[in-house]
């Protein structure tokens, strides 16, 4: 994945879909249902499946009372609205969700919890929004998203305490984090991963709090691609208990500085760890820290590309002959360009099994295992001084003095949010009670 292009692919054609249909069907658009699930409101539906056969397109049905105690089930919908009035308390729906060949289908003001599998189930369909919705404490996984399904999720969420991952991640599906209005998103103390992904992409643009999961705060497999941007705040990955991120089968992940800082932090043992065939690019505002083993650790033909101001610190374990910032290994590449690596166990670099290191303008300071040792099959260019006079704590050949490697940093374009916002003003206007 090229830097230039990493924060470029930016779903909105689904959006702008489910948008321009808003503004086609006026008429149909005013179609209003009411669901009191206490039975409280003469009138109204007494559930969500109740009310589902008398909403056609552009529906939009209210919830003003719960806990509803339902498992709703929803296919072949097109632009429909279901959840609280704007302002109005969050709604608890004791059940799971269920969305099949759907396009549009807008949530709002819901608390899903489903005792018996996934809170949310979405297969072929497009265009799911999830607004001040939280998914917490189910059977199976939060969010499941699967067969090219997509799911845009505007801050506040949660996906917390599920009994599997909090947001799963299948067959070309896409899940996207926006939380502009200053409000966070937490996928926590789940029993499997935070985010789990195979051949799949996800995205968050900022203040996302991934952390205390049991597995890895974010697992990727099958080619799946990750975009971590700071846009509208800090990202978080902390105190995962099998480790931070971890990559496999050439799947990518980018963490991108935006104005605010991204935290890798106490995660068990390693920050980043990616291998066959997998990439990570940290691209300036990335900590990592607190791990017994390394902050980044690529193996099996993998790359790591850290660039910009990243902070690589007070990782690793004493006697620990493996221990290092960085462990490159297995014909893997590092490149690295700026930053600080300080107060690691062991080497900063550490480059074994024909692995190799290109690294310029980085600051080095105590690390316990000096600044780059290789085994004899791996090689380093650097800008370090080298020769008679080599710096303390350079172990490592290279292999001809052509210099590194020139590269032009550009700034990631961020992305246009105006289609998403439009939308959602739509919604708050339509859905305010009055």
């Amino acid at each position: 994945m090229s830097i230039q292009h990493s924060f470029t692919v930016f779903r909105v054609r689904s959006l702008l879909f489910a948008l321009l249909l808003a503004i086609a069907v006026p008429g149909l658009a005013r179609a209003q249902l009411v669901v009191d699930c206490t039975g409280a409101t003469p009138g109204a539906f007494p559930s969500i499946n109740a009310a589902l056969p008398s909403a056609g397109v552009g529906t939009a049905i209210f919830v003003v009372g719960g806990p509803c105690n339902e498992s709703v089930l929803l296919a072949g919908q097109i632009d429909l609205f279901i959840g609280t009035y704007y302002g109005s308390p969050n709604v608890s729906l004791n059940g799971g969700v269920s969305v099949a060949d759907s396009h549009g289908v807008y949530f709002h003001g819901l608390d899903i919890t489903n005792p018996t599998g996934d809170g949310m189930n979405v297969q072929q369909s497009g265009a799911l929004i999830l607004d001040t919705c939280n998914i917490n404490g189910s059977a199976g996984n939060g969010l499941n998203l699967g067969s090219a399904s997509e799911a845009l999720i505007i801050a506040p969420a949660s996906f917390d305490g599920n009994n599997a991952n909090g947001i799963n991640l299948f067959g070309n599906s896409y899940a996207q984090v926006n939380s502009w209005n200053g409000q966070a998103v937490n996928i926590s103390n789940n029993h499997g991963s935070g985010v789990w992904s195979s051949q799949s992409s996800f995205t968050t643009f900022g203040r996302t709090a991934i952390s205390n999961n049991l597995g890895y705060g974010v697992q990727f497999f099958g080619g799946t691609k990750g975009q971590f941007g700071s846009l509208s705040g800090a990202n978080s990955v902390t105190g995962n208990q099998q480790g931070g991120v971890s990559l496999q089968e050439n799947a990518e992940i980018s963490f991108f500085n935006f104005g605010s800082q991204t935290y890798i932090q106490n995660n068990g043992p390693a920050g980043i760890t990616a291998g066959f065939g997998s990439q990570v690019t940290l691209y300036g505002g990335v900590e990592i820290s607190g791990h017994s083993g390394p902050a980044l650790d690529l193996y099996g033909n993998s790359q790591g590309n850290v660039s910009g101001t990243n902070n690589l610190h007070n990782n690793g374990t004493p006697g620990d002959p493996r221990s290092a910032a960085i462990r490159v290994d297995g014909n893997s590449q590092a490149f690295l360009r700026g930053g600080t690596i300080a107060q690691n166990m062991g080497p900063a670099i550490l480059a074994l099994v024909n692995s190799s290191a290109d690294l310029s303008g980085v600051s080095f300071n105590s690390n316990s295992g000096g600044i780059v040792v290789c085994d004899s099959s791996a090689y380093m260019v650097s800008d370090l001084i080298t020769g008679t006079t080599t710096a303390p704590g350079i172990g490592c050949r290279t292999p001809h003095s052509l210099g590194n490697r020139a590269l032009t940093k550009l700034q990631p374009v961020a992305p246009d949010f105006s289609a998403l916002k439009a939308l959602q003003a739509k919604m708050i206007a339509r859905a305010t009670k009055r």
